[in-house]
This record gives C-alpha cells, sequence and structure tokens, in this order.
C-alpha cells in the first residue's frame, strides 16, 4: 500500500517507475507513484521494519578510513549550524536535532555555542552519543513532547517518514513563534537523480518513503504553517558523492559501489575496475556538473530554512 494523494501538495499520484532497493543485499524492486502536480514520488508498500536501520549502511562496526570518514563528517557538519547562524539564529538558542542518530550535529551545534539536545529511534545510536556525553534522548517526533523552542533540525529525516505532514505539525507545536525549522531532504527533481536512474543513490528504497522536489517541499511546508523557506541546492555532505555515484553508474560500475565498499555491505568485481580506475580523474566533472545543477535549482540534496510567523498581537 502507499499514499492515496501526494502528501506534498494533496495532488494526484500516478504510477511511474520501479527502483533498485537501496542495499545490495536486497534484489526486490520498489514501485514509486509520482504527484503529477508538484513531481514529488512515494515508495509503495509496507514500510521497512525497524532491523533495515540495524543492517546494511546501519550496520555497527568501523568503515573503511575510519577516521578520515569522521573527519570528513565533522566538516560537512558545519553547514547546517552555519545556515541557522546566518538565518539569525543567537547562539544560546535551544534547539533540538530531530533524527540526531549518534549526536554528530548536536556535537556541532553544542560547540557553536547553541544549547543543543537530539532524539532518535534508534536506541543503539542514542547510546553511543550517550556514551560520548551528547544529549540524546531515544525518542520518535511522534513521542516527544517539547515547547517554545528557538528551531528544530530534521537533517535527512523526513524523506523516511510515513506521514511528513503530521511530523511537521508536530514539530511546529514544539517551537516559538517566529522559530525555525532547518530540513535536509534529496532532490527527485535534480540532475543526478536523472542521470542515476532507477539506482540513484538516494532513492534509497524502502527506507525513503517520500521523495521531494523542492517545489513539493516548499508547499508541505506552507501546508504544516510556515511561511515559504529560504532553500539552498548546494549540500556538501551529499550533493558532489551523490553525482560522482550516479556518473559511476552510468559507466557500468555496480550502483553505487564506492558507498557500499567503505560501509563493508559490497564487493567489487573485475567488471567493476575500468570505472573505479577512472573515479579519481572523473571528480573534476563531477564537481562541475553539480555545481552548475545547483546554480539551476537542480542539486542533488536541497536544504530549506522555514519559520513559524510571528503573531503580533
Amino acid at each position: 500500500m502507499g499514499p492515496s494523494e501526494c502528501l506534498a501538495c494533496g495532488g494526484a499520484l500516478l504510477p511511474w517507475r520501479d527502483v533498485r532497493a537501496g542495499e545490495p543485499s536486497d534484489t526486490r524492486r520498489y514501485p514509486l507513484r509520482r504527484c503529477a502536480d508538484c513531481g514529488s514520488a512515494f515508495t509503495n508498500g509496507e514500510p521497512p521494519s525497524p532491523s533495515a536501520y540495524e543492517a546494511g549502511i546501519y550496520a555497527p562496526g568501523e568503515p573503511r578510513g575510519g577516521p578520515a570518514v569522521r573527519a570528513l563528517q565533522r566538516a560537512v557538519a558545519r553547514q547546517p549550524v552555519r545556515m541557522l547562524r546566518e538565518g539569525g539564529l543567537e547562539p544560546g538558542a535551544r534547539v533540538l536535532d530531530a533524527g540526531a542518530g549518534r549526536g554528530r550535529l548536536v556535537t556541532a551545534l553544542r560547540s557553536a555555542g547553541y544549547d543543543a539536545t537530539g532524539i532518535d529511534t534508534s536506541e543503539r545510536s542514542v547510546a553511543l552519543a550517550q556514551s560520548a556525553g551528547t544529549p540524546v534522548e531515544a525518542r520518535a517526533i511522534a513521542e516527544h513532547r517539547d515547547e517554545r523552542l528557538d528551531a528544530v533540525v530534521l537533517w535527512h529525516v523526513l524523506e523516511h517518514l510515513e506521514r511528513p505532514h503530521e511530523a511537521l505539525t508536530r514539530v511546529a507545536g514544539w517551537l516559538r513563534p517566529g522559530g525555525r525549522l532547518l530540513i535536509g531532504v534529496p532532490n527527485i527533481g535534480s540532475l543526478q537523480a536523472r542521470i542515476g536512474g532507477d539506482a540513484w543513490l538516494h532513492l534509497d528504497a524502502p527506507r525513503h518513503r517520500s521523495h521531494f522536489t523542492p517545489g513539493g517541499l516548499a508547499q508541505l511546508l506552507d501546508r504544516a504553517g510556515f511561511e515559504a523557506p529560504a532553500v539552498r541546492h548546494l549540500v556538501w555532505e551529499h550533493n558532489v558523492h551523490g553525482m560522482w555515484l550516479a556518473l559511476l553508474g552510468r559507466m557500468g560500475m555496480q550502483p553505487n559501489l564506492p558507498f557500499h565498499l567503505v560501509k563493508r555491505n559490497a564487493r567489487a568485481r573485475p567488471a567493476d575496475l575500468p570505472a573505479l580506475l577512472a573515479g579519481a580523474p572523473l571528480l573534476p566533472v563531477t564537481l562541475a556538473l553539480e555545481l552548475a545543477a545547483t546554480r539551476a535549482g537542480r542539486g542533488g540534496t536541497v536544504a530549506a530554512l522555514a519559520r513559524l510567523p510571528v503573531h503580533v498581537a
């Protein structure tokens, strides 16, 4: 089963395409239905079980190149922090990261002077965050209660939710008037999504339930009571490597193989060697292509900073 109407704008959904699973070990294909109005798409079928977030790319254990990966993760976590600061959020503001995982963004926010905490549904991730002294609690959005927060972050969380409108409405209730909401989501209308086709990295079926266009996301935010967001089409954490993997897939490599090699859940085949050898020389082309796409409003993922209206008595 799936939604009967677009969860972003309420438009009609039409059969669109079947896509590969996000995990190499999953040989099933998953049907998507696409909105005739805003272009957002939705994964049909039952949502994945919690075990889908405990294995494969979510499996515990050290990735290949662990220190380098963690250093890169710390570096790219500065972008959402910078977006909040540039959006007028002052140091000392109360910020909740809903879907905090191991608390990497909470740590970055606290280092920037914010009173930041997090929630997440993964008890394993929460335990790792707490062991590092990061204030993250095991709680789902539907279970959390809060009030008069200055900002909430949903950084690559919304696409996993079955009822994104309900989640945003609930989040709005946690915020003070004028409070900010920062969202990061893949862009199904991006150039790299078109190049990657049914194996595009950010489809990640069946874990990703919603696949938004920037227009669809803006309409969803409007329906939840937020003012028109400021949108950025270049997200360093996801855009460049998403385009790189899409191009390598077009060259005949197993879908998203370098990503899965880092995660230790795939093996290279002899047929993958030519594309692997071309990977490094392809990086400048990748960067130029993705930068051109972002300038055209077709970056691989988007970040939107919205706010609640300030009601004057």
